[in-house]
């Protein structure tokens, strides 16, 4: 395995900063290794427990659900319920998520964004996402959580 210290210490620098932690790249780079390896192996090695690392792959069919943002902030406001628990949130390709529509205010829709501004505001709960730049995640989510979110773009290694 590349070992990715940079990037790491990147991650581990932003940790617990109230932004939206956003890993951007090109396909097949690294940033699923990053998280779900890498920072996940350092956060072990601290004594964070497993079951405080929550992680959703959006393009795996278990976590298709996971896709809508109403479903996904439900499981995880389920799930960080202790408040004296720290607890992680890594959820890779993040770009695969869908708009819903609001079953609160008609005619209107439920975005990705708005799940992360909720979660963000959770102080017991860290948030990482991954995508790729090819569809949305580089420019729309540098614009919508302008000052909201700290970014690490990962370069493709040889």
């Amino acid at each position: 395995m590349i070992q990715r210290d940079l990037y790491l210490h990147q991650l581990v620098s932003y940790m617990w900063d109230g932004q939206i932690k956003v890993i951007t790249g090109i396909r097949r780079c690294g940033k699923s290794v990053l998280l779900f390896e890498l920072f996940r192996d350092y956060l072990l090695s601290q004594g964070t427990s497993a079951e405080n690392i929550i992680t959703i792959e959006l393009d795996k069919r278990k976590d298709v659900k996971y896709r809508s943002p109403i479903a996904l902030s439900s499981m995880v406001e389920a799930k960080i319920q202790n408040r004296a628990q720290q607890y992680y949130l890594f959820i890779d390709e993040i770009q695969l998520s869908v708009s819903v529509p609001d079953p609160d205010l008609p005619g209107e829709m439920v975005t990705i964004y708005d799940m992360l501004n909720e979660l963000r505001g959770y102080k017991n709960l860290d948030v990482y996402v991954t995508g790729s730049n090819s569809r949305m995640l580089s420019s729309d989510i540098v614009t919508e959580f302008r000052g909201r979110s700290s970014q690490i773009h990962v370069y493709h290694t040889f």
